[in-house]
């Protein structure tokens, strides 16, 4: 049976980039988990190939990118009110973040930038050849899992596409996502692996830093899933704002188990629908069971807004959201986020279709459901969406 050898690809990793600072002394420990997992999949030899290629990439990524701190003055940057937006997945952060991004004076993260870190962006110019080897990427993951088009058509973006936060952790291996992990026949892993949320903002910071320097100033705009990590987010970044939408969690649930179904057909075949409508129902229950307890959803610095009022008003949510974190949006910038929705429909690369039948499919009642989440449904004003 072939396996990966944590030790070796360090060593590799080290030998051909001539550096030895990882920057975190327990990433190698980390790493030998991450290899653990995947010398547990029983992959044949090609998938261990591929995975160890992903490895050394990402391993060779973390030491050039540390370097990068020592060669130029990247910490000094200062990372001014950054504005972000989160919410369950499927509850329209992605658009929310995308109108935000065509604003001049805002910067948001790339892909091009988080999957080829080093050097930093504002060294180089606007012919970086990673640009390119990102859209290849792109090009790539797009032919390999082409249903994801449907519930997420921003990915025809390529390499200028829009990252959420929890990319800029990959070579930290805390998650396995398949930005990172799309060439290897393997599950998304979101959990199983150690997480450190302080030491995972702070490497966060450091590639905002990383991208702002020696580029004109500009406030971020940015979006993850921060709800389960709100004390680490607010100490990393205190005067930072939080735009949090909210929607029918048993929308959320049928939606987020046919998109992640449709994306990892792609990668390891045909997925169990019932058993991934049963993983997805619960970790929405988690979160909003999270989001109910949680003190600090009532912080002044996070501004809820429901998922219905924001479709109904896509360019007045951001004017909203502007007002409430002390900035202006101007006309210019509106402009743009109006010309974008006409010309970047949702539909454009297919309908996305799914159904809260998946849930009854595996013996929920959907009466029950609504029951069980009113106590949130009256917290934030959310309706029971009727749809099927």
């Amino acid at each position: 049976m072939v396996e990966l050898d944590a030790g070796a690809l360090l060593a590799r990793a080290q030998a051909e980039t001539g550096l030895r600072d990882f920057g975190d002394p327990t990433l190698e420990d980390r790493f030998a988990v991450a290899v653990a997992l995947l010398n547990g999949l029983g992959m044949d030899a090609d998938g261990c190939g591929r995975a160890a290629e992903v490895c050394h990439w990402l391993l060779t990524t973390r030491l050039e990118f540390i370097a990068d701190r020592e060669r130029f003055p990247v910490a000094e940057e200062v990372i001014d009110r950054p504005m972000f937006v989160t919410g369950e997945p499927r509850s329209g952060t992605t658009l929310m973040h995308a109108l935000m991004s065509v604003d001049p004076a805002a910067r948001a993260l790339r892909f091009w930038e988080v999957m080829y870190p080093s050097p930093p962006p504002g060294t180089t110019g606007p012919d970086d050849p990673r640009r390119a080897r990102a859209d290849a990427d792109w090009r790539e993951i797009n032919a390999t899992l082409p249903k994801w088009l449907h519930s997420h058509p921003y990915n025809d973006m390529l390499g200028d596409g829009l990252p959420e936060d929890e990319r800029t952790w990959a070579f930290d291996f805390r998650v396995m996502t398949p930005t990172a992990w799309w060439r290897v026949p393997m599950q998304t892993v979101v959990g199983g692996l150690p997480t450190d949320p302080a030491a995972q903002y702070r490497l966060h910071k450091a590639m905002l830093q990383q991208f702002q320097f020696q580029r004109p100033r500009k406030h971020w705009v940015l979006k993850g899933f921060h709800g389960f990590r709100l004390a680490e987010f607010f100490e990393a970044y205190p005067d930072a704002t939080l735009l949090w939408l909210h929607r029918d969690p048993v929308q959320v649930a049928a939606s987020r188990t046919m998109m992640m179904a449709d994306i990892l057909e792609g990668i390891v075949g045909p997925v169990d629908l019932h058993a991934a409508a049963r993983m997805h129902l619960d970790l929405t229950r988690a979160s909003i069971a999270n989001t109910m307890t949680n003190p600090l959803v009532d912080d002044p610095r996070i501004l809820h807004v429901r998922y219905t009022d924001f479709l109904a008003d896509p360019v007045g949510t951001v004017r909203r959201y502007h007002a409430f974190a002390g900035r202006t949006l101007t006309e210019d910038a509106e402009a743009r986020m109006r010309h974008y929705l006409v010309h970047n429909k949702g539909d454009r690369h297919g309908k996305f279709r799914y159904s809260t039948a998946i849930l009854t499919d595996i013996g929920e009642d959907l009466e029950a459901l609504h029951s069980e989440f009113q106590p949130f449904r009256e917290r934030f004003g959310v309706a029971i969406e009727n749809r099927g």
